[in-house]
């Protein structure tokens, strides 16, 4: 097979795919018709998506950190997560809250978990698809699922998640959350419900709505990729209403690269500068707002 080319507009018809209301077969179609052939299609698909076979930047069985399954109270009934801290842990720490895509609470967010708690914080993923079971094993019915969710019993979750971590025994009260693509979108309606929240940091996530932008008391981290448009479509209205009601926060465009471009296990849509420079940004932000 020749040298497979991915293009704009593939990613753009993945995009759709995965959030909007392209079916599977349908995404199948377009994208045969954009490669040229179904052989080609079949290859290009795999590289789009993200592949749970790539492996952790931090391994699950790390000595440095103290990792666990967990459940804990959420608005009506429990909530799955998994836990990380230092292993070495002395003193009370910064808590962060991690917040899947809308492939739920996988091995790529568990590792993100674990990253995070080697730069010093407990670190909570918490399950958001715990009301119907949990996450499954196949990340395509993961998200199907995601349309299945209460909106509100879910922001209902997210507040009951800043509680349980504020006052949790390795916490010292301050709760951030970071979040990536649907998580992104969580971080902001959690700024918006969760007074607490000392800290949010939202990667190309949906923007909180313009009214209700004054509720946020957290500063926010808002990184977007450049070609993104779906979700940069969002972002001027954002800015305009979280400077018009005098909040603290920063946004970053990070020029050339796609949506997920944090996601590591993605080959099409990782960005390895972007992310990096992206995940600098977000560990300084949270050592200094959760200190």
């Amino acid at each position: 097979m020749t040298e497979l080319h991915i293009t704009q507009a593939m990613i753009d018809a993945y995009d759709e795919y995965t959030h909007l209301s392209l079916d599977r077969r349908k995404f199948m179609d377009k994208l045969t018709r954009l490669a040229g052939s179904g052989a080609a299609a079949a290859a290009i698909a795999p590289l789009l998506a993200a592949n749970a076979a790539h492996a952790a930047m931090i391994a699950e069985d790390d000595a440095r950190l103290k990792a666990e399954d967990i459940t804990y109270p959420g608005a009506k009934g429990d909530v799955k997560a998994y836990l990380v801290r230092p292993a070495d842990q002395s003193g009370k720490l910064g808590a962060v809250i991690v917040i899947h895509e809308n492939r739920g609470l996988n091995n790529h967010i568990r590792d993100v978990a674990r990253r995070i708690a080697l730069e010093g914080f407990l670190a909570l993923a918490p399950d958001f698809l715990s009301p119907l079971g949990g996450t499954p094993a196949d990340e395509d019915a993961a998200r199907d699922m995601f349309k299945e969710l209460d909106a509100g019993q879910t922001i209902a979750n997210g507040v009951a998640t800043v509680a349980f971590l504020k006052e949790h025994e390795s916490s010292n009260g301050k709760v951030g959350a970071v979040g990536f693509c649907w998580g992104g979108g969580a971080v902001n309606d959690l700024a918006v419900n969760a007074p607490d929240l000392s800290a949010g940091v939202a990667y190309y996530g949906r923007q909180a709505e313009a009214e209700d932008v004054a509720k946020i008391k957290a500063p926010l981290l808002l990184h977007y990729a450049g070609r993104d448009e779906r979700i940069n479509a969002g972002i001027d209205a954002y800015k305009a209403a979280l400077e018009a009601a005098g909040k603290e926060f920063t946004v970053y465009v990070y020029e050339g690269a796609q949506h997920a471009f944090n996601n590591d296990t993605s080959e099409a849509r990782y960005d390895a500068q972007a992310a990096g420079l992206a995940w600098e940004r977000t560990i300084a932000f949270f050592k200094e707002k959760l200190a």
